[in-house]
């Protein structure tokens, strides 16, 4: 096939060239492995190409409710970069802008809701094959009480899911989940679970303990003066997982159909007092921990009027009921954990609690976190400016 190009310069003088070019038959079909096609749990066919990065294509489209939240961001960067189309839900135009770089161009996909309306749901889950609920609140607000939130509005997206018969639907609740709880928090999540059960029996069911990263408000509480009134000395015991984990195990259970219908409970191996973090913290930080001790009743008055009079919150009464509930992790062999997906879960020490050296004073900034760290070690390449 001979092709003429054309080039018109100056006063009409014409430059021509031919190019020889081979014909590509159009339609050639595209090679594909086995392994580049799978069939979902309802039968739906789910194909993948390219090299697993974020330009590529995973086949998958999750839907995630709650993703502008701490641990939804971390969902959202795992599961956009490694090629799924995420569907983000969002009620504020300002916090949803970061995640569009979480994944490629048109990878993360923005859709105003709102959890009171059934129709702005079902467009978010409609084209899905997973959808996550990731949406909680651990105190409540003018708009939206305990009730609303874990029960009512967990109970609306199970629904949505059954209807467009979406393959996966993962409901995230809390470690302690309790319908006889004397927390209003934990008793409706556990009420929020049994919505979730009685809509979409398939469901899968993820029980965290108290998460801790970068942007908590846990570990980062306890290095400020925001925890300078507390009460039950802080005894209360937790098993702390790192956000990272919990991210990782909540992307594998998209790859794994066996977790439909599971209920995990996603923990740190060994339980620890608050009062014993509190110690941790104050190494890292190199700051003596200030805590002054207030009987129950008194701390719940004030963090009443608080919370009422003040537009943010600070506290609750029921963060402070919660303050005398330790988190009971269920019997073993009667739930799953990380060890069923494959994740490795980091335990809670320097590691994973450098992020608090931010808030020592910039004369002791450097100090090492560890008696190991800043020291020569055989075998390793040190670069010095």
């Amino acid at each position: 096939m001979t092709l003429m190009l054309v080039s018109r310069r100056g006063h009409g003088i014409a430059r021509c060239c031919s190019i020889k070019a081979n014909v590509v038959a159009v339609g050639t079909a595209q090679r594909r492995g086995v392994a580049d096609i799978m069939i979902s749990r309802t039968g739906k066919t789910i194909m993948r190409h390219g090299s697993g990065d974020r330009s590529a294509v995973s086949g998958h489209t999750a839907t995630v409710f709650g993703a502008t939240g701490f641990l939804g961001r971390y969902l959202v960067s795992r599961l956009a970069k490694q090629g799924t189309t995420v569907i983000i839900p969002h009620r504020d135009d300002m916090r949803k802008r970061d995640l569009k770089v979480s994944g490629d161009l048109g990878q993360v996909i923005p859709m105003e809701f709102a959890l009171t309306n059934r129709q702005s749901i079902e467009e978010a889950v409609r084209h899905s094959n997973i959808v996550y609920n990731l949406i909680g609140r651990d105190y409540e607000t003018k708009n939206f009480d305990f009730e609303q939130v874990h029960v009512q509005g967990a109970r609306r997206i199970a629904e949505a899911c059954a209807k467009y018969d979406v393959d996966r639907f993962v409901h995230v609740s809390a470690l302690g989940a309790n319908p006889a709880s004397t927390s209003q928090f934990l008793k409706t999540k556990a009420f929020g679970e049994q919505a979730v059960r009685e809509v979409y029996p398939e469901a899968t069911i993820v029980r965290p303990a108290v998460i801790y990263g970068v942007e908590d408000r846990f570990l980062n509480n306890l290095a400020t003066a925001k925890t300078i009134l507390t009460v039950n000395h802080m005894k209360e015991t937790v098993y702390p997982a790192f956000v990272r984990d919990v991210a990782v195990a909540l992307e594998a259970m998209m790859h794994n159909d066996n977790s439909t219908g599971q209920t995990y409970e996603l923990r740190g191996r060994d339980p620890i007092t608050v009062a014993k973090i509190s110690e941790l913290v104050a190494q890292i930080t190199l700051k003596k921990p200030r805590h002054y001790n207030m009987p129950k009743a008194p701390m719940q008055a004030l963090a009443s009027v608080l919370d009422k009079v003040l537009w943010w919150n600070i506290a609750s009464a029921d963060q402070i009921e919660r303050q005398f509930i330790d988190e009971k992790p269920s019997p073993a062999g009667s739930v799953l954990g990380f060890s069923d997906l494959g994740v490795q879960e980091q335990q809670l020490g320097p590691d994973t609690m450098k992020y608090l050296r931010m808030y020592r004073s910039n004369t002791y900034y450097d100090e090492p976190l560890t008696g190991e760290e800043g020291k020569y070690k055989p075998g390793v390449v040190h670069v010095t400016d």
